[in-house]
């Protein structure tokens, strides 16, 4: 494995089991916000049992390490306000509305766009560190049968993007709402904004 690491603190790699694997391994050496990305992952999960479908070099499939100083477990919500709407924004900024489907997908209309998968590290009742993994559907136009509601950002734009720059875009928000997060004004303003594009099916 030979990563390439720009300055922007995203760590590329060409092939991975899964990208929070590698985070976790390499956890000692990472810092806050940290992203592992990979242009195929041979093993992405999902929520539950469930596997993530992703063609390699088509999508952003990544990881970002999110650092906390003793985040109180029953607080574990705060982790979801700051992925999901970094996420929507950056959603937004391409033109996309998109909403929230509890606990951790990202929809447009009746499709998905974006799977999400938290992994909290907890020392008695504090998480120390989360390792959260994002699937976000960029230019892949086909996809299997099996996946009932699938949509990407080229379908609904009719663009095709680069991975490199998407992802440091993305990266950003998830970034500015991380630092959002540090005070109860912010964290308030997130968890407001949560709910204004949370749904339920």
């Amino acid at each position: 494995m030979s990563p390439q690491q720009p300055p922007s603190g995203v760590i590329w790699l060409n092939s991975v089991v899964s990208t929070n694997y590698t985070i976790r391994e390499f956890l000692p050496e990472l810092d806050n916000l940290s992203v592992v990305a990979a242009l195929e992952q041979t093993k992405g999960r999902g929520q539950g049992d469930h596997s993530w479908h992703s063609l390699p070099g088509e999508n952003l499939t990544f990881s970002i390490l999110l650092k906390f100083e003793d985040l109180p477990v029953a607080q574990s919500s705060r982790i979801n306000h700051i992925v999901a709407i970094g996420i929507h924004r950056y959603l937004s900024s391409r033109g996309v509305q998109a909403r929230i489907k509890h606990p951790n997908d990202i929809w447009v209309g009746e499709k998905k766009i974006c799977g999400i998968l938290i992994e909290n590290t907890l020392r008695e009742k504090y998480i120390t560190h989360s390792i959260v993994g994002i699937g976000l559907n960029i230019n892949q136009s086909n996809w299997p049968d099996e996946l009932p509601n699938p949509v990407s950002l080229y379908q609904l734009t009719g663009k095709k993007y680069d991975l490199k720059c998407e992802l440091e875009a993305l990266q950003k928000e998830i970034c500015r709402c991380f630092d959002q997060s540090q005070s109860a004004d912010g964290r308030d303003s997130l968890q407001e904004e949560f709910k204004r594009y949370l749904f339920y099916l």
